[in-house]
């Protein structure tokens, strides 16, 4: 007849605390030892790297059995 509609977001648990103090925030980076950047090639810019996305992509695929691998695998002995 006439009902009121309860509330539509209904909270469940408990409020509060959830990730932990703020204490340990950064610990994990904050101890790993620090490590100097490495110099690297040049990157392509432009037509040329469009040119290397091509060849990478389309012309030197291996078709083999099995599931198609992604760009960023590794090789099947590498993985831990």
């Amino acid at each position: 007849v006439g009902r009121t509609k309860k509330p539509a977001a209904r909270r469940r648990g408990r409020m509060g605390k959830v990730h932990g103090s703020l204490a340990r925030a950064g610990k994990v980076r904050g101890q790993t030892p620090k490590v100097a950047k490495q110099e690297k090639k040049k990157q392509m810019v432009g037509r040329a790297k469009k040119r290397l996305q091509y060849n990478r992509r389309f012309v030197n695929v291996v078709v083999g059995m099995g599931k198609k691998r992604g760009p960023n695998s590794q090789p099947i002995g590498k993985c831990g």
